[in-house]
């Protein structure tokens, strides 16, 4: 059986869930200008983040609430935070593209203890709680065993229309195509860590994240056996967005890799 606040999390993410299906299935069909696609968007993702807050406080009212789209709604007692990312992959929503989740992640006293990532299209929920493992519906997950980073597939995100640093991202990407099988960018780092999870990918990186991108992901990533942190090998991912991932080989020798074609970030004029 599920643990108790995954049931409360399932519950919220599924129900969002079931929105943003029927406003993607309208999004297919706008042919509007681009603000008014932008802003059907910007409804959808409210909307998702509305539900989402009302499941979860109304399961448990004396957490606070963290939300990609308001900001931080309560304090709560001080102890345990929702952090919730409704709509991961708003611009793939926006395009028509069936690639975006619903992301919740519960911290407690600074740690991340639970996580969820629902793809309500292919209506896959992947889970953990901290120290009983990660779960796609109810099979138990692992990384993926590949040990030679010549032969991995990795995942990535790029920095969009004015975010990020460019140059940055060129010289990283530059570095790891030249060593791995395959890059991927999909646009949704909370169902990239997951895929992760799940063996899909091998390897992660990315920069410039929030915390409600990474928060439930990390979590997942770890319960799966794998291995995360910043480039540095330190654990501030959720301070400075930048993440690295993979199971013990390839993240080390994804790390190295990176660590060599970083020129680090571009000073600001």
């Amino acid at each position: 059986m599920r643990p108790a606040i995954i049931n409360v999390m399932d519950k919220a993410a599924r129900r969002a869930g079931r929105g943003l299906s029927r406003d993607f299935g309208e999004v297919e069909q706008l042919q509007v200008s681009r603000k008014g696609a932008a802003d059907f968007v910007t409804a959808a993702d409210r909307r998702a983040e509305e539900t989402v807050r009302y499941e979860l406080t109304k399961a448990r009212p004396e957490f606070g609430f963290l939300g990609e789209e308001g900001g931080t709604l309560s304090e709560g007692d001080g102890v345990h935070r929702w952090i919730v990312d409704p709509l991961d992959g708003t611009t793939n929503f926006l395009h028509g593209l069936p690639q975006f989740a619903v992301s919740i992640a519960l911290e407690e006293r600074g740690q991340i203890v639970a996580g969820t990532v629902y793809n309500p299209l292919t209506d896959e929920l992947f889970w953990a709680e901290r120290g009983t493992g990660a779960y796609l519906n109810d099979t138990r997950l692992r990384v993926s065993a590949r040990q030679h980073i010549s032969e991995s597939l990795i995942a990535t995100g790029f920095p969009f229309l004015g975010h990020g640093d460019y140059e940055r991202y060129i010289q990283t990407l530059r570095g790891v195509m030249s060593q791995v099988a395959g890059v991927r960018r999909f646009g949704s780092a909370a169902l990239d860590l997951s895929y992760l999870a799940a063996g899909r990918f091998d390897g992660f990186w990315e920069f410039d994240l929030n915390i409600w991108d990474i928060a439930a992901g990390i979590l997942i990533v770890r319960e799966a056996g794998g291995f995360v942190s910043d480039i540095a090998g330190s654990d501030s991912m959720l301070v400075t967005g930048e993440v690295v991932a993979g199971n013990d080989r390839i993240h080390d020798k994804l790390r190295k890799c990176l660590r060599e074609a970083d020129p680090g970030p571009t000073p600001s004029v």
